[in-house]
Protein backbone atom coordinates (compact mmCIF):
# COMPACT_ATOMS: atom_id res chain seq x y z
CA UNK A 1 0.00 0.00 0.00
CA UNK A 2 1.36 3.21 -1.03
CA UNK A 3 1.84 5.87 1.77
CA UNK A 4 0.34 9.36 -0.17
CA UNK A 5 1.37 12.63 1.50
CA UNK A 6 -1.50 15.15 2.14
CA UNK A 7 -0.92 18.11 0.28
CA UNK A 8 -0.50 20.73 3.75
CA UNK A 9 2.40 17.85 4.43
CA UNK A 10 3.55 18.55 1.10
CA UNK A 11 3.46 22.26 1.49
CA UNK A 12 4.87 22.15 4.87
CA UNK A 13 7.74 20.26 3.69
CA UNK A 14 8.06 23.05 1.08
CA UNK A 15 8.28 25.69 3.83
CA UNK A 16 10.66 24.00 5.78
CA UNK A 17 12.76 23.98 2.75
CA UNK A 18 12.00 27.34 1.48
CA UNK A 19 13.50 28.50 4.94
CA UNK A 20 16.61 26.49 4.61
CA UNK A 21 16.98 27.40 0.95
CA UNK A 22 16.26 31.58 1.92
CA UNK A 23 19.27 30.91 4.65
CA UNK A 24 21.72 29.26 2.91
CA UNK A 25 21.32 31.27 -0.57
CA UNK A 26 23.34 34.55 0.90
CA UNK A 27 26.21 33.06 1.80
CA UNK A 28 26.28 31.22 -1.25
CA UNK A 29 26.01 33.84 -3.31
CA UNK A 30 23.00 32.63 -4.84
CA UNK A 31 21.04 34.95 -6.43
CA UNK A 32 17.82 35.40 -4.45
CA UNK A 33 15.08 36.76 -7.17
CA UNK A 34 15.15 33.33 -8.78
CA UNK A 35 12.67 32.21 -5.77
CA UNK A 36 10.87 35.09 -6.60
CA UNK A 37 8.88 33.94 -9.81
CA UNK A 38 8.25 30.51 -8.32
CA UNK A 39 6.52 32.09 -6.04
CA UNK A 40 4.81 34.81 -7.95
CA UNK A 41 3.44 31.89 -10.32
CA UNK A 42 1.59 30.33 -7.86
CA UNK A 43 0.02 33.36 -6.78
CA UNK A 44 -0.97 34.11 -10.33
CA UNK A 45 -2.59 30.68 -10.26
CA UNK A 46 -4.10 31.13 -7.49
CA UNK A 47 -5.86 34.45 -8.51
CA UNK A 48 -6.69 33.40 -11.63
CA UNK A 49 -9.38 31.14 -10.20
CA UNK A 50 -10.91 33.54 -7.54
CA UNK A 51 -12.90 35.50 -9.39
CA UNK A 52 -14.83 32.88 -11.59
CA UNK A 53 -14.80 30.99 -8.42
CA UNK A 54 -16.49 33.61 -6.45
CA UNK A 55 -18.87 34.81 -9.05
CA UNK A 56 -20.32 31.09 -9.53
CA UNK A 57 -20.46 30.34 -5.95
CA UNK A 58 -22.21 33.38 -5.18
CA UNK A 59 -24.67 33.65 -7.85
CA UNK A 60 -26.04 29.85 -7.13
CA UNK A 61 -25.75 30.65 -3.55
CA UNK A 62 -28.29 33.32 -3.98
CA UNK A 63 -30.19 31.91 -5.96
CA UNK A 64 -30.51 28.80 -3.58
CA UNK A 65 -31.59 31.26 -0.90
CA UNK A 66 -34.04 32.96 -2.78
CA UNK A 67 -35.03 34.93 0.52
CA UNK A 68 -33.88 38.31 0.88
CA UNK A 69 -35.12 38.06 4.51
CA UNK A 70 -32.47 35.01 4.69
CA UNK A 71 -29.99 37.16 3.21
CA UNK A 72 -30.45 39.72 5.70
CA UNK A 73 -30.07 37.74 8.75
CA UNK A 74 -27.31 36.53 7.21
CA UNK A 75 -25.69 39.36 6.71
CA UNK A 76 -26.48 40.83 10.10
CA UNK A 77 -25.37 37.84 11.83
CA UNK A 78 -22.17 37.29 9.55
CA UNK A 79 -21.32 41.27 10.62
CA UNK A 80 -22.06 41.10 14.16
CA UNK A 81 -19.51 38.16 14.09
CA UNK A 82 -16.67 40.17 12.22
CA UNK A 83 -17.46 43.72 14.79
CA UNK A 84 -17.03 41.13 17.83
CA UNK A 85 -14.14 39.24 16.80
CA UNK A 86 -12.11 42.37 15.97
CA UNK A 87 -12.87 44.07 19.12
CA UNK A 88 -11.45 41.17 20.93
CA UNK A 89 -8.61 40.94 18.81
CA UNK A 90 -7.49 44.86 19.58
CA UNK A 91 -7.86 44.16 22.95
CA UNK A 92 -5.47 40.72 22.98
CA UNK A 93 -3.07 42.72 21.04
CA UNK A 94 -3.54 45.54 23.44
CA UNK A 95 -2.90 42.80 26.56
CA UNK A 96 0.34 41.22 25.40
CA UNK A 97 1.70 44.35 24.32
CA UNK A 98 0.90 46.26 28.04
CA UNK A 99 2.26 42.76 29.95
CA UNK A 100 5.52 42.46 27.65
CA UNK A 101 6.25 46.14 27.13
CA UNK A 102 7.63 45.17 22.96
CA UNK A 103 9.19 48.90 22.81
CA UNK A 104 10.76 48.89 26.47
CA UNK A 105 14.28 49.67 26.66
CA UNK A 106 14.95 49.47 22.71
CA UNK A 107 16.77 52.36 21.05
CA UNK A 108 16.22 52.76 17.71
CA UNK A 109 17.03 56.16 15.77
CA UNK A 110 13.79 57.59 14.42
CA UNK A 111 15.74 60.50 12.75
CA UNK A 112 14.83 60.83 9.43
CA UNK A 113 12.00 58.58 9.39
CA UNK A 114 8.58 59.90 7.18
CA UNK A 115 5.63 58.15 7.06
CA UNK A 116 3.01 59.55 4.79
CA UNK A 117 -0.16 60.48 6.18
CA UNK A 118 -2.82 58.50 4.74
CA UNK A 119 -6.56 58.94 5.14
CA UNK A 120 -9.77 56.63 4.60
CA UNK A 121 -12.41 57.38 1.95
CA UNK A 122 -15.34 58.79 3.40
CA UNK A 123 -17.90 56.59 4.50
CA UNK A 124 -20.38 57.47 1.92
CA UNK A 125 -18.27 56.69 -0.91
CA UNK A 126 -16.96 53.33 0.33
CA UNK A 127 -20.94 52.16 -0.08
CA UNK A 128 -21.67 53.98 -3.38
CA UNK A 129 -18.03 52.12 -4.49
CA UNK A 130 -19.58 48.40 -3.69
CA UNK A 131 -22.00 49.25 -6.46
CA UNK A 132 -20.48 48.21 -10.06
CA UNK A 133 -20.41 50.36 -12.98
CA UNK A 134 -19.25 47.91 -15.27
CA UNK A 135 -19.24 44.49 -13.57
CA UNK A 136 -17.11 42.88 -16.29
CA UNK A 137 -14.47 45.39 -15.41
CA UNK A 138 -14.73 45.05 -12.01
CA UNK A 139 -14.33 40.98 -12.60
CA UNK A 140 -11.01 41.79 -14.61
CA UNK A 141 -9.59 44.01 -12.10
CA UNK A 142 -10.45 41.55 -9.10
CA UNK A 143 -12.48 44.49 -7.10
CA UNK A 144 -14.20 41.32 -4.93
CA UNK A 145 -16.75 43.77 -2.99
CA UNK A 146 -18.28 44.75 -6.43
CA UNK A 147 -18.32 40.76 -7.74
CA UNK A 148 -20.04 39.98 -4.80
CA UNK A 149 -22.45 42.64 -4.90
CA UNK A 150 -23.44 41.60 -8.50
CA UNK A 151 -23.41 38.25 -7.89
CA UNK A 152 -25.82 38.89 -5.12
CA UNK A 153 -27.92 40.86 -7.11
CA UNK A 154 -27.87 38.13 -10.28
CA UNK A 155 -28.62 35.16 -8.23
CA UNK A 156 -31.52 37.04 -6.83
CA UNK A 157 -32.84 37.47 -9.96
CA UNK A 158 -32.60 34.50 -11.16
CA UNK A 159 -34.08 32.90 -8.18
CA UNK A 160 -36.98 35.60 -8.96
CA UNK A 161 -37.95 34.05 -12.62
CA UNK A 162 -38.48 30.68 -11.41
CA UNK A 163 -38.71 27.63 -13.54
CA UNK A 164 -37.14 29.99 -16.65
CA UNK A 165 -34.24 30.60 -14.74
CA UNK A 166 -33.49 26.63 -13.90
CA UNK A 167 -31.16 25.81 -16.98
CA UNK A 168 -28.96 29.42 -16.21
CA UNK A 169 -28.91 27.83 -12.41
CA UNK A 170 -27.43 24.77 -13.29
CA UNK A 171 -25.09 26.43 -16.26
CA UNK A 172 -23.55 28.82 -12.60
CA UNK A 173 -23.93 25.25 -10.38
CA UNK A 174 -21.43 23.20 -13.45
CA UNK A 175 -19.64 26.23 -13.17
CA UNK A 176 -18.73 26.38 -9.76
CA UNK A 177 -18.38 22.56 -9.54
CA UNK A 178 -15.26 23.07 -12.55
CA UNK A 179 -14.28 25.79 -10.65
CA UNK A 180 -13.30 23.84 -7.65
CA UNK A 181 -11.46 21.42 -9.53
CA UNK A 182 -10.07 23.77 -11.08
CA UNK A 183 -8.38 24.67 -7.59
CA UNK A 184 -7.59 21.63 -7.22
CA UNK A 185 -5.20 21.71 -10.28
CA UNK A 186 -3.72 24.44 -9.26
CA UNK A 187 -3.47 23.70 -5.54
CA UNK A 188 -0.62 20.71 -7.09
CA UNK A 189 1.74 23.06 -8.12
CA UNK A 190 1.32 24.97 -4.41
CA UNK A 191 4.26 23.07 -2.47
CA UNK A 192 6.55 24.65 -5.42
CA UNK A 193 5.04 28.23 -4.62
CA UNK A 194 5.54 27.60 -1.02
CA UNK A 195 8.69 27.24 -1.49
CA UNK A 196 9.74 30.34 -3.86
CA UNK A 197 7.69 32.46 -1.85
CA UNK A 198 8.97 31.25 1.89
CA UNK A 199 13.00 31.06 0.25
CA UNK A 200 12.72 34.80 -1.28
CA UNK A 201 11.03 35.96 2.21
CA UNK A 202 13.84 34.59 4.45
CA UNK A 203 16.55 35.40 1.79
CA UNK A 204 15.23 38.99 1.58
CA UNK A 205 14.90 39.62 5.23
CA UNK A 206 17.86 38.53 7.20
CA UNK A 207 18.97 38.08 10.88
CA UNK A 208 20.36 41.64 10.75
CA UNK A 209 16.68 43.24 9.86
CA UNK A 210 14.75 41.02 12.22
CA UNK A 211 17.47 40.51 15.34
CA UNK A 212 16.64 44.43 16.97
CA UNK A 213 13.26 44.03 16.29
CA UNK A 214 12.51 39.90 17.44
CA UNK A 215 10.45 40.88 21.07
CA UNK A 216 8.16 42.83 18.97
CA UNK A 217 7.65 40.14 16.20
CA UNK A 218 7.40 37.37 19.15
CA UNK A 219 4.87 39.54 21.20
CA UNK A 220 2.56 40.12 17.98
CA UNK A 221 2.75 35.99 17.01
CA UNK A 222 1.52 35.13 20.85
CA UNK A 223 -0.92 37.70 20.53
CA UNK A 224 -2.31 36.34 17.12
CA UNK A 225 -1.91 32.89 18.72
CA UNK A 226 -3.40 33.31 21.68
CA UNK A 227 -6.51 34.98 19.35
CA UNK A 228 -6.81 31.66 17.80
CA UNK A 229 -6.90 29.58 21.07
CA UNK A 230 -9.19 31.85 22.92
CA UNK A 231 -11.80 33.61 20.21
CA UNK A 232 -11.57 31.04 17.74
CA UNK A 233 -10.64 27.55 19.17
CA UNK A 234 -13.92 28.05 21.57
CA UNK A 235 -16.24 29.16 18.76
CA UNK A 236 -15.67 26.25 16.79
CA UNK A 237 -16.08 24.09 19.90
CA UNK A 238 -19.52 25.47 20.23
CA UNK A 239 -20.39 24.34 16.60
CA UNK A 240 -20.15 20.96 17.98
CA UNK A 241 -17.05 20.57 15.69
CA UNK A 242 -13.56 18.93 16.36
CA UNK A 243 -11.10 21.26 17.34
CA UNK A 244 -8.12 18.62 15.37
CA UNK A 245 -10.10 18.04 12.10
CA UNK A 246 -10.93 22.18 12.23
CA UNK A 247 -7.06 22.63 11.79
CA UNK A 248 -6.40 19.57 9.81
CA UNK A 249 -8.82 21.03 6.89
CA UNK A 250 -8.12 24.31 6.99
CA UNK A 251 -4.01 23.84 7.01
CA UNK A 252 -4.43 24.27 3.27
CA UNK A 253 -5.41 27.79 3.74
CA UNK A 254 -3.74 28.89 6.63
CA UNK A 255 0.27 27.92 4.88
CA UNK A 256 -0.55 30.00 1.78
CA UNK A 257 -1.86 32.70 3.29
CA UNK A 258 1.09 32.42 6.00
CA UNK A 259 3.39 32.37 2.86
CA UNK A 260 1.92 35.11 0.36
CA UNK A 261 0.41 36.79 2.76
CA UNK A 262 -2.21 37.50 0.69
CA UNK A 263 -6.12 36.48 1.95
CA UNK A 264 -7.23 36.75 -1.57
CA UNK A 265 -4.38 34.05 -2.28
CA UNK A 266 -6.39 31.83 -0.02
CA UNK A 267 -9.78 32.68 -0.47
CA UNK A 268 -10.40 30.09 -2.87
CA UNK A 269 -8.94 27.23 -0.68
CA UNK A 270 -10.30 28.44 2.33
CA UNK A 271 -14.13 28.58 0.56
CA UNK A 272 -14.26 24.84 -0.63
CA UNK A 273 -12.52 23.64 2.92
CA UNK A 274 -15.31 25.39 4.92
CA UNK A 275 -18.00 23.95 2.97
CA UNK A 276 -16.10 20.14 3.55
CA UNK A 277 -16.23 21.34 7.04
CA UNK A 278 -20.07 21.56 6.90
CA UNK A 279 -20.69 25.02 6.30
CA UNK A 280 -23.85 25.44 3.93
CA UNK A 281 -22.95 26.86 0.49
CA UNK A 282 -25.05 29.71 1.03
CA UNK A 283 -23.23 31.37 3.81
CA UNK A 284 -19.99 30.15 3.14
CA UNK A 285 -20.52 32.05 -0.73
CA UNK A 286 -21.24 35.17 1.08
CA UNK A 287 -19.22 35.19 4.16
CA UNK A 288 -15.69 34.11 2.95
CA UNK A 289 -15.61 36.62 0.14
CA UNK A 290 -17.05 38.99 2.68
CA UNK A 291 -14.84 38.22 5.32
CA UNK A 292 -11.98 38.55 2.84
CA UNK A 293 -12.36 41.95 2.13
CA UNK A 294 -13.41 43.32 5.06
CA UNK A 295 -12.86 41.04 8.56
CA UNK A 296 -9.13 41.85 9.95
CA UNK A 297 -8.76 39.86 12.93
CA UNK A 298 -5.04 39.43 12.38
CA UNK A 299 -4.18 43.41 11.82
CA UNK A 300 -6.40 44.41 14.92
CA UNK A 301 -4.17 42.46 16.97
CA UNK A 302 -1.40 43.97 14.85
CA UNK A 303 -2.91 47.43 15.49
CA UNK A 304 -2.87 46.51 19.05
CA UNK A 305 0.63 45.71 19.68
CA UNK A 306 2.29 48.21 17.28
CA UNK A 307 0.11 51.27 18.95
CA UNK A 308 1.96 50.21 22.57
CA UNK A 309 5.19 49.36 20.77
CA UNK A 310 5.37 52.67 19.22
CA UNK A 311 4.17 54.78 21.93
CA UNK A 312 6.76 53.38 24.26
CA UNK A 313 9.93 54.20 21.62
CA UNK A 314 8.63 57.61 21.50
CA UNK A 315 8.02 57.38 25.35
CA UNK A 316 4.41 58.47 24.85
CA UNK A 317 2.12 57.45 27.94
CA UNK A 318 -0.52 55.05 26.91
CA UNK A 319 -3.35 55.24 29.77
CA UNK A 320 -6.98 53.28 29.60
CA UNK A 321 -8.91 55.85 27.81
CA UNK A 322 -6.48 56.51 24.86
CA UNK A 323 -6.53 52.44 24.68
CA UNK A 324 -9.97 52.26 24.89
CA UNK A 325 -10.04 54.67 21.58
CA UNK A 326 -7.34 52.32 20.24
CA UNK A 327 -10.24 49.38 20.49
CA UNK A 328 -13.20 51.23 19.14
CA UNK A 329 -11.04 53.61 16.14
CA UNK A 330 -9.98 50.12 14.91
CA UNK A 331 -12.78 48.10 14.75
CA UNK A 332 -14.64 51.44 12.71
CA UNK A 333 -11.47 51.58 10.79
CA UNK A 334 -11.83 48.08 9.55
CA UNK A 335 -14.67 49.58 7.97
CA UNK A 336 -14.08 52.89 6.49
CA UNK A 337 -10.77 50.96 4.76
CA UNK A 338 -13.30 48.00 3.28
CA UNK A 339 -11.70 47.49 0.01
CA UNK A 340 -8.44 49.60 -0.18
CA UNK A 341 -5.49 48.35 -1.21
CA UNK A 342 -3.10 48.97 1.48
CA UNK A 343 -5.89 48.92 4.51
CA UNK A 344 -3.48 47.15 6.72
CA UNK A 345 -1.25 50.50 6.48
CA UNK A 346 -4.48 52.89 6.49
CA UNK A 347 -5.63 50.90 9.51
CA UNK A 348 -2.42 51.89 11.39
CA UNK A 349 -2.80 55.79 10.40
CA UNK A 350 -6.22 55.89 11.51
CA UNK A 351 -5.40 54.77 14.78
CA UNK A 352 -1.96 56.78 15.01
CA UNK A 353 -3.59 60.22 14.42
CA UNK A 354 -5.97 59.54 16.46
CA UNK A 355 -4.21 58.39 19.64
CA UNK A 356 -1.10 60.91 18.66
CA UNK A 357 0.91 58.53 17.84
CA UNK A 358 3.87 59.88 15.19
CA UNK A 359 3.29 58.52 11.63
CA UNK A 360 6.82 58.25 11.79
CA UNK A 361 6.60 55.29 13.95
CA UNK A 362 4.99 53.35 10.95
CA UNK A 363 8.17 53.38 9.22
CA UNK A 364 10.32 52.20 12.00
CA UNK A 365 8.57 48.88 11.43
CA UNK A 366 8.39 48.81 7.50
CA UNK A 367 11.28 46.48 7.66
CA UNK A 368 9.55 43.68 9.77
CA UNK A 369 6.10 44.11 7.99
CA UNK A 370 6.10 41.14 6.14
CA UNK A 371 7.17 38.78 8.90
CA UNK A 372 4.14 40.23 10.87
CA UNK A 373 2.03 40.19 8.07
CA UNK A 374 2.86 36.68 7.58
CA UNK A 375 0.73 36.02 11.14
CA UNK A 376 -1.90 38.29 10.48
CA UNK A 377 -2.49 37.84 7.61
CA UNK A 378 -3.30 33.67 8.55
CA UNK A 379 -5.59 34.62 11.26
CA UNK A 380 -7.44 36.65 8.87
CA UNK A 381 -8.30 33.80 7.20
CA UNK A 382 -8.61 31.89 9.91
CA UNK A 383 -11.46 34.07 11.04
CA UNK A 384 -13.41 34.24 7.74
CA UNK A 385 -13.36 30.17 8.41
CA UNK A 386 -14.64 30.38 11.77
CA UNK A 387 -17.21 33.37 10.79
CA UNK A 388 -18.80 31.08 8.29
CA UNK A 389 -18.94 28.21 10.65
CA UNK A 390 -20.66 30.15 13.39
CA UNK A 391 -23.08 31.49 10.90
CA UNK A 392 -24.10 28.33 9.29
CA UNK A 393 -24.44 26.71 12.74
CA UNK A 394 -26.78 30.39 14.29
CA UNK A 395 -28.61 29.58 10.81
CA UNK A 396 -28.94 25.74 11.52
CA UNK A 397 -27.64 24.78 8.35
CA UNK A 398 -24.23 23.25 9.92
CA UNK A 399 -23.15 19.52 8.40
CA UNK A 400 -21.90 18.29 11.44
CA UNK A 401 -20.73 15.00 10.13
CA UNK A 402 -19.22 16.48 6.21
CA UNK A 403 -16.11 17.34 8.00
CA UNK A 404 -15.48 13.34 9.48
CA UNK A 405 -17.41 12.24 6.15
CA UNK A 406 -14.77 13.59 4.15
CA UNK A 407 -11.44 13.25 6.83
CA UNK A 408 -12.57 9.64 6.89
CA UNK A 409 -12.40 9.13 3.11
CA UNK A 410 -9.43 11.24 2.67
CA UNK A 411 -7.80 8.77 5.20
CA UNK A 412 -9.01 5.83 2.40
Amino acid sequence: MKTRISLPAQMAIGMALGVAAGLAAPSMGFDTAWFKPIGQLFINLIRMVVVPLVLTTIVAGAASVGDLSKLGRLASKTLIYYFCTTAVAVFIGLFFANILNPGEGLNLSTEGLKAQAVQAPKMMDVFLNIVPLNPIDSMSKGNMLQVIFFAMIFGFGLSAVGEKGRTVLSFFEGCAEVMIKVTNMVMIYAPFGVFGLIAFTVASHGAAVLLPLLKVIGVMYLACLCHVIFCYMPLVKACGLSISLFFRMLAAPMIISFTTCSSAAALSTNLIQVQKLGASRPVASFSIPLGNTINMDGTAVYMGVVAIFVAELYGIPMPFDKQFEVILVGVLASIGTVGVPGAGLLMSSIVFTQVGIPLEGIAIIAGIDRVMDMARTSVNVLGDATGALVVSRWEGDLDMEAGARFAAEEGE
